[in-house]
């Protein structure tokens, strides 16, 4: 028996509970089920324990779990983590997990989440950007990406727990964002996986309709901008989506989010040897946010095939960067992670071919 109830997994327990109710069970069942989902990370109804057996077998009839199916996996010699997921239709996403150096009793774990299968965008500099745009990840998928991940090391018996989340895998999450949202609501939830939403970043390339929706949430998630130039005419020829959102009504919809909310905007720069590297682009971009709170993340941009775009020298990223902060910015090079496995910023896809199982 197949049920047209959506997977369990992008539920909230209240809505759970209102499914299960139909099928003759007590409501108050869909908060153990969402526990053991979000939570616990469990992957058969059989692992949760304190069901009726008889729940536990229509869970299982109707299919109602579905978690992904690991196709690849790779490690960086960083530690960095690139996971290769093929979903239940037969397309694939990737995802990256970062782990950190423990601090004290409590390591950082971050989990670079993908929000669609390709990216209808078009960044030149970009792969998911080239792959081109399949369609909106569920609630559900988006979430599996963390329960999958949680399931394995925990079946590794690693002491293991997501502490950090950032939107900036395949996709633009605001071009799915009643999918995110939800996904949003999800990780945050008490008695799932519990994430703080000051430790949620959810990064777009600038759609303004998006920026617009996020300001009136009342969240403390973080907003990051893909800007990569100031340069209206050069951002179009890089990043084609100031065509349909002008950089200038961008910038116009995050600032109105900073007076909305006080919330710090960060701002991700990848810099491109002899595109937007020189001391004025430097000095441009300071000009533009003297005024703001911002936090700028300097990438230096890596390797896409066919992308054209090249690696700065260090002396120019070093220079660019000290530019900044001699003007005011709070301006750093982000971290490297994951570039010798395709899985640092821009480089993923998800190609099947040349993959193999991990």
């Amino acid at each position: 028996m197949v049920s047209s109830m959506p997977p369990l997994r992008g539920l909230l327990p209240e809505e759970i509970g209102s499914y299960i109710q139909q099928w003759g069970h007590k409501p108050y069942r869909g908060k153990q089920i969402f526990t053991w989902i979000q939570s616990q990370a469990v992957q058969r109804a059989d692992e949760m324990t304190d069901l009726p057996k008889g729940l536990r077998q229509e869970i299982e009839e109707r299919k109602l779990l579905q978690p992904l199916r690991r196709k690849a996996k790779q490690i960086s010699r960083d530690g960095t983590e690139k996971y290769l997921w093929e979903l239940g239709d037969g397309e694939c996403i990737e995802t990256v997990c970062m782990p950190y150096e423990r601090r004290q009793s409590r390591q950082r774990v971050t989990l670079c989440l993908s929000t669609q299968v390709g990216c209808p965008l078009g960044c030149k500099f970009c792969a998911t950007g080239q792959q081109g745009f399949t369609r909106n990840l569920t609630a559900a998928e988006i979430l599996g990406q963390v329960l999958d991940i949680t399931y394995e090391k925990r079946l590794e018996k690693q002491d293991f727990k997501v502490t950090n989340i950032v939107f900036m895998g395949m996709g633009e999450p605001m071009l799915n964002y009643d999918e995110v949202k939800k996904a949003i609501a999800l990780l945050t939830h008490p008695q799932g996986q519990a994430i703080g939403q000051r430790r949620i970043t959810v990064s777009t390339a600038g759609v303004v309709p998006g920026i617009e929706r996020f300001a009136e949430e009342g969240w403390e998630v973080n907003l990051a901008l893909s800007l990569h130039t100031i340069d209206p005419a050069l951002r179009s020829t890089w990043m084609p989506v100031n065509d349909r959102y002008p950089l200038k009504e961008v910038l116009e919809a995050c600032k109105r989010y900073w007076e909305k909310t006080r919330r710090r905007l960060s701002v991700e720069y990848a810099l491109i040897a002899g595109v937007n590297d020189s001391l004025e682009d430097a000095q441009k971009l300071a000009k533009t946010f003297h005024q703001w709170p911002v936090h700028l993340n300097i990438i230096p941009v890596n390797p896409v095939q066919s992308s054209g775009a090249l690696r700065p020298a260090k002396e120019s990223l070093q220079k660019f960067t000290q530019e900044l902060q001699r003007r005011g910015l709070e301006a750093v090079v982000r971290e490297e992670r994951g570039t010798d496995i395709d899985a640092a910023c821009g480089q993923l896809r998800s190609q099947k071919q040349n993959k193999k199982e991990g």
